[in-house]
């Protein structure tokens, strides 16, 4: 059940926290259904209940308790300066991955992301950390350290990432199924107990013993990667 916490976040960090989170932030996240479209074609996700059960199981079972704890984890580790375990908890996000398309999905976007935020909110710790690394960075591990070194709240960050994850696989869904607009924003609604209960999870989850099975997500993207017909990269 999700925790009632207030969280005080500046201006300046809510705007930043906002414009990474942003659809407009070019990092690629559109292009990408995280097997969804799979489950569509094989009529496994039909309508939104079974819309908002797939990415239900994403946030609770698969990459998203996975990458929850792993963005607290790079946070933790910018915000007390320790590199060490920064880099750790980079080589840990790009190994825990079940399927190339999911690794794919994961590196491009943290990249992109490095990119641009190097580019436009430029920030000394995080350029070392993103050259360090030759920009090989998963996702949640670049947007963590990102928050951590800019002084964006743990907990805002870790609930702002895992909603837009959220919302990006049911913008997926709204053009996979189809469903409408109203549609997609009900279902993204309903998933908002979902992300709380996934983001406490992550301020609370330990990674030495972060453990996660989500097989048939893994399946689902598997199967994806030799879908004849495909309008997204996983």
């Amino acid at each position: 059940m999700a925790t009632a916490t207030t969280t005080t976040i500046e201006p300046a960090a809510l705007h930043r926290l906002l414009a990474w989170l942003s659809p407009a932030y070019p990092v690629g996240g559109f292009s990408y259904s995280h097997g969804l479209e799979a489950a569509v074609e094989e009529g496994s996700v039909r309508d939104r209940a079974g819309l908002v059960a797939y990415v239900s199981a994403v946030l609770r079972a698969g990459a998203g308790r996975v990458d929850g704890a792993l963005l607290a984890a790079a946070w933790r580790a910018a915000e007390a300066g320790d590199d060490a375990a920064l880099d750790g908890a980079a080589e840990l996000g790009a190994a825990w991955r079940g399927t190339a398309e999911t690794a794919l999905e994961s590196l491009q976007q943290g990249a992109a992301f490095a990119a641009v935020t190097e580019a436009a909110w430029p920030e000394a710790r995080f350029a070392a950390f993103a050259a360090r690394r030759g920009r090989r960075l998963p996702a949640a591990v670049a947007f963590g350290a990102a928050a951590g070194f800019h002084a964006v709240p743990l907990r805002p960050a870790l609930a702002g990432w895992l909603g837009a994850f959220a919302a990006n696989l049911v913008s997926a869904g709204v053009r996979l199924v189809p469903l409408g607009q109203t549609d997609g924003q009900v279902a993204t609604a309903a998933l908002l107990p979902v992300v709380e209960e996934a983001t406490d999870a992550a301020f609370a989850a330990d990674p030495d013993r972060l453990g996660t099975a989500a097989p048939v997500l893994d399946l689902l993207s598997m199967r994806h990667e030799t879908q004849y017909t495909r309008l997204f990269r996983s």
